[in-house]
């Protein structure tokens, strides 16, 4: 089954918006709306999200192909991806090249991260919640609120709790993602050896997050050696939902 979409748009350049881990495509939908006038907009469900069809592994390799299915090289695309999203997408580029006319990577770089432990206690206490019992959304919220204190944070990973009649469930492969949480955090560095992609890159971090560092520059690029990094004050990791018309203003220089 190909990836679920979404679409804004009628006219103009194509851009791709991939997200990040416990996300779907919509999140990206107050800048796709803002985008629709000039462009055409794709928001994708990535692998073992959203409405997108579940896997066995977690493989970037293989979700960066995936995308690609989606994609024409007589219609190269600029590729938007932060986080797992921007992972996806730079493995993307760098194996289908012709498919990408510029490339924005968001809070992420091509390395592997240690940051895995806070990402197993959320899926725990949402595994934790028993769905079949569960009567409204605001349960759910309280049984998170320990181990999730942040109500950004929390509220985030709920969007992910769907309502089916009087069932509930999990948009993503939680289980398949705690156990391959390594491939998570990874990064491909071997099957990837020796490539490159020639594009324009915007490398967008926040001031307050980890991903980002200047320790990861020369990885980055390696394997784009035209990339220009831009780091948008007052944002962390989710540097599009914190500061989204600093973001966008940048991402609209980026893309005209």
């Amino acid at each position: 089954m190909p990836l679920s979409t979404t679409s804004y748009g009628d006219h103009g350049s194509r851009i791709v918006f991939c997200h990040g881990l416990f996300g779907q495509g919509r999140n990206w939908t107050q800048h796709a709306k803002a985008l629709a006038g000039e462009h055409r907009v794709l928001l994708v469900d990535m692998p073992d999200h959203g409405r997108s069809p579940w896997s066995e592994r977690i493989d970037f390799l293989a979700a960066a192909d995936q995308v690609a299915e989606l994609l024409s090289a007589d219609d190269p695309v600029v590729l938007v991806g932060h986080s797992m999203g921007g992972k996806t997408a730079m493995a993307l580029a760098l194996r289908h090249p012709e498919l990408v006319e510029r490339l924005c990577i968001v809070d992420v770089a091509p390395v592997a991260y240690q940051h895995a432990g806070e990402f197993v206690r959320y899926i725990d206490a949402m595994l934790a919640i028993d769905l079949a019992t569960l009567t409204e959304r605001s349960a759910a919220d309280a049984a998170l609120r320990p181990v999730v204190p942040n109500d950004g944070v929390r509220g985030f990973l709920l969007q992910n709790l769907r309502r089916d009649g009087d069932a509930w469930h999990w948009q993503p492969n939680l289980a398949l993602l705690r156990s391959d949480m390594d491939r998570v955090g990874g990064w491909p560095a071997e099957a990837l050896a020796g490539t490159s992609y020639d594009g324009p890159v915007l490398w967008i971090g926040g001031s307050e997050s980890a991903y980002v560092l200047e320790d990861y520059a020369g990885a980055m690029e390696q394997y784009f050696p035209r990339v220009r990094r831009v780091t948008i004050k007052g944002a962390g990791h989710w540097v599009h939902s914190e500061q989204p018309a600093v973001f966008l203003e940048v991402l609209r220089r980026f893309v005209t």
